[in-house]
């Protein structure tokens, strides 16, 4: 089943302007906060109308403001996992469940059944809200959603408040539900480990912008864009000065850079992820750099250092490099000391524009 989502609408800061073409499966959206990512699941599920464009389920059209078409939510088939699971406080979980179903009353009741059985929650059908866990509300959630046999599911930040261990455990629950789930699924999150591990399309948003989209595991090793690079966590950057089609000048980092992959037209900054830096101990190697330690921090499983290269020194607020030396480098600083240059290996370096 294809999606078409065209969506204009002004916001306070920024306008938003979606224009998504995909067939059916895991969807991922990545941005900030505010950045126009729940807007845009509210648009299609129809509790905010945009300005302008267009919304289409395969052959039917939810929205359409040329055509002066707009569904009300509850004919969208359409399911919204909200932030806070928006459990209705004085109904039991049974009741929940069967608030958006439409059949008899006997209809419904065999429905909750079959979902509460699915979701582990058969032994709360009595309960309310309030007396629920987090993780409990959450499958409780899930199985309203369900039961409503929706031809889209949209998921806004679902794991949110939640631990890390309790994270895990509905993590995982939730990757069981979306194995038997034939529709599409459209995920919102600033957690760029969430969108890796769910969707398989990604879309990364800025201010309202797509500022880029393609297979979730290509944009993370290719996001070509700094915004892009920024939010799937990359935290080393320097401006780039292109000498040609495999030199360059990194100009916060006071080093020339060579490489035997092309370095793209345009390019105009280097991106290195924190953990990817190779520590070099005697002769200097190929793209590698002299650094200072101004701080660093120990972590559980790795150190974190932060670095300035020697030579950029400015007063007052430096831009740091982050090294996050993980278990067996750490061990090996430890026992060598601080490295006399830092190394890039080419296949991590992120060629940027903007």
């Amino acid at each position: 089943m294809e999606l078409e989502i065209r969506i204009r609408k002004k916001l306070n800061e920024f306008t938003l302007d979606l224009d998504l073409q995909e067939t059916e499966g895991r969807i991922g959206i990545l941005g900030a906060s505010g950045c126009g990512k729940s807007m845009t699941l509210k648009s299609i599920a129809g509790i905010v109308k945009p300005d302008s464009g267009k919304i289409r389920i395969g052959e039917r059209v939810l929205y359409d403001s040329t055509g002066k078409i707009n569904l009300p939510p509850q004919k969208r088939r359409i399911g919204y996992l909200f932030q806070n699971y928006a459990l209705f406080p004085t109904m039991t979980v049974e009741q929940n469940i069967m608030a958006g179903l439409s059949g008899s009353r006997g209809e419904n009741r065999r429905r909750a059944a079959e979902m509460m059985e699915k979701f582990h929650v058969s032994n709360l059908a009595n309960r309310y809200p309030l007396h629920l866990s987090g993780g409990q509300q959450q499958r409780v959630a899930l199985a309203r959603l369900m039961a409503y046999e929706p031809e889209v599911i949209l998921l806004d930040e679902p794991f949110s408040a939640m631990d890390s261990f309790l994270k895990d455990q509905l993590q995982q629950q939730m990757e069981e539900m979306l194995k038997e789930y034939r529709g599409s699924m459209i995920l919102v999150s600033h957690n760029r480990d969430e969108i890796y591990r769910f969707c398989h399309r990604l879309i990364v948003m800025d201010q309202g912008s797509v500022v880029c989209e393609g297979e979730t595991k290509e944009v993370f090793a290719n996001p070509r864009r700094r915004a892009a690079a920024r939010l799937t966590g990359c935290k080393n950057y320097t401006g780039l000065v292109r000498r040609d089609s495999h030199h360059a000048y990194l100009t916060d980092w006071g080093m020339e850079l060579q490489t035997e992959r092309e370095i793209p037209e345009g390019t105009d900054s280097l991106g290195y992820r924190a953990h990817f830096f190779v520590p070099v101990w005697g002769k200097r190697a190929v793209n590698s750099f002299p650094v200072q330690v101004a701080d660093s921090a120990q972590l559980p499983f790795e150190k974190n250092y932060y670095l300035i290269p020697q030579g950029k020194i400015q007063p007052g607020n430096p831009e740091y490099i982050c090294w996050f030396a993980q278990r067996s480098i750490k061990h090996e600083v430890e026992e060598k000391g601080m490295p006399d240059y830092l190394g890039m290996n080419e296949r991590d370096m992120l060629f940027l524009q903007g």
